[in-house]
């Protein structure tokens, strides 16, 4: 049976450095539903743009269109053996349908890995990202800083802080996860498939606990 796995975690926490990670050890496809929106908008697909019809109204995209978006992912060859699901669902009732979806293929939700992180901490690694405007080389001014500041090391560009790394918005897209993320914590804690992993600990070390959480 296919391997499915919800990977759960704040901004900061190195979810989507872990997702790769997994993708790479375990040879599961990473299915990102932000990577799956720009897809379809971008090939504009007939999902896609039923997608942007709701975007344009500054609505949010029904529960549905976006569970067909991921049964559309799905169903190609690199799936077959199952996926990571990072970024979908966000709630209990997309959680519902996800699993409603997941039965039609005969699978379902194997393990929730939840990375935590202390808030303050998140709020640090966010907000120190700087961009450099050429090619998107990335910096953190206290964890990698470039060799002169404002300036890429590898092209010379100049380098700013994109809207969403500045810290006001950084601190209200993590209040805003935690709060709408705690119902689908505790639906999948209830569920019995929820596993906590402390993030603040190394990369490999987070790596090798989620490791040991598939495996169970």
């Amino acid at each position: 049976m296919a391997t499915f796995i919800v990977l759960l975690g704040p901004p900061g926490v190195g979810k989507g450095t872990q997702a790769k990670i997994l993708a790479e050890t375990t040879k599961l496809a990473h299915v990102s539903s932000g990577d799956l929106f720009r897809e379809n908008l971008k090939n504009q697909t007939e999902l896609g743009k039923l997608a942007k019809s709701f975007m344009d109204k500054g609505e949010l995209v029904p529960d549905g269109v976006t569970i067909s978006m991921i049964r559309d992912r799905i169903s190609r060859p690199d799936c077959e053996a199952g996926a990571i699901l990072d970024g979908f669902p966000r709630t209990p009732a997309q959680a519902d349908a996800l699993e409603t979806m997941l039965s039609e293929f005969g699978s379902h939700v194997d393990v929730v890995p939840y990375i935590t992180g202390d808030e303050s901490v998140l709020i640090e690694r966010v907000s120190g990202r700087w961009t450099c405007r050429a090619e998107g080389h990335i910096y953190h001014q206290k964890f990698s800083p470039p060799k002169k500041a404002g300036v890429c090391d590898i092209d010379g560009s100049e380098l700013y802080q994109r809207d969403d790394d500045k810290i006001e918005t950084v601190t209200k897209r993590i209040h805003v996860y935690l709060e709408q993320t705690i119902p689908l914590v505790e639906y999948y804690r209830k569920d019995g498939k929820l596993v906590e992993i402390d993030g603040m600990q190394t990369v490999e070390q987070v790596t090798k606990e989620l490791l040991v959480a598939l495996k169970k």
